[in-house]
């Protein structure tokens, strides 16, 4: 079962990915993180980015780096989430992104990924 539900993804222009996101309140990653107050851990955070870009662009890909991370709000159980991710005028592969709970910043920076199956490199 996947630990959060991934709907809507879209591109809307080039070089744009949107997706909404859930995480239901019984998932795992909400367990011992802050007890008594879940929040969702900023390595989740980075997942969904990771995953609303993978399946948007179809193919195999890999995380080779994020940068300028801000974690500005916590996410809570059952918060409904939108991530954006935009790779225009950006280096291939590099895309900045937010995620937004209604009209509130969450989190915001930069993840770049390249393709699993790299021509010359091992899989």
């Amino acid at each position: 079962m996947q630990w959060h539900a991934l709907t809507n993804i879209t591109r809307p222009e080039a070089g744009e990915i949107h997706a909404d996101v859930h995480v239901p309140q019984d998932s795992d990653w909400f367990c011992g993180h802050f007890p008594g107050q879940p929040v969702l851990p900023g390595i989740a955070q980075l997942a969904m980015v990771f995953d609303a870009i993978h399946q948007a662009s179809g193919q195999s890909l890999k995380i080779t780096g994020v940068s300028r991370i801000r974690f500005k709000l916590l996410i809570k159980p059952d918060d409904r989430l939108r991530v954006f991710a935009d790779a225009r005028g950006k280096k291939a592969g590099t895309f900045s992104f937010r995620i937004m709970v209604a009209d509130e910043l969450v989190c915001s920076g930069i993840i770049t990924v390249e393709n699993r199956d790299k021509p010359g490199e091992p899989s």
